[in-house]
């Protein structure tokens, strides 16, 4: 793995198009995010970029500050479930295996920690995306169950979601 020099940070407006640039294929590509694939990029900006109170959305940039890979964070659940966050997260095409994931990764459960939250889970990770299957156990995440047939994936076919939790 190719490891490029970043810096995480809060996002802002003008980063948009980064994002964009990161989100649009693979929201296209129909094979790890359960939404829509056919997602207008309104649409993708209000999913991507509304969080509610408690939520966050960081950029991983590079030197000249392109945007590599993006992440969302916010509580998994409302009232009794808000201490449990829950975290999405994209690395662009052009930006894949360069230790971008990880550094995001990292970052939104160092987060996670200081704001409060005691756990993490993640709700619908695609069984078939091998590589952030692999990235998240390496963090401490384990797979609690994986739902069958969940996730209609375009090459695939319809194949599990996992949900992963681990502690914080």
């Amino acid at each position: 793995m190719t490891t490029v020099r970043l810096s995480i940070r809060a996002a802002r407006d003008a980063d948009w198009p980064g994002i964009w640039r990161c989100l649009a294929p693979v929201i296209a590509a129909g094979e790890t995010l359960a939404c829509d694939p056919a997602m207008s990029e309104e649409a993708a900006r209000d999913y991507w970029l509304v969080v509610p109170a408690r939520g966050r959305v960081v950029v991983a940039v590079d030197d000249d500050g392109t945007v590599l890979g993006t992440a969302r964070s916010l509580p998994n659940q409302g009232g009794g479930g808000d201490h449990v966050a829950n975290a999405s997260f994209v690395v662009g095409p052009h930006a894949a295996g360069q230790g971008v994931g990880r550094a995001l990764g990292r970052r939104v459960i160092d987060q996670a920690r200081l704001d409060g939250f005691r756990a993490m889970q993640f709700n619908a990770v695609v069984e078939t995306n091998a590589r952030a299957v692999r990235l998240w156990r390496s963090l401490g995440f384990q797979v609690l169950t994986t739902v069958p047939e969940a996730f209609r994936h375009p090459r695939h076919g319809r194949v599990g979601l996992h949900v992963m939790h681990r502690r914080l």
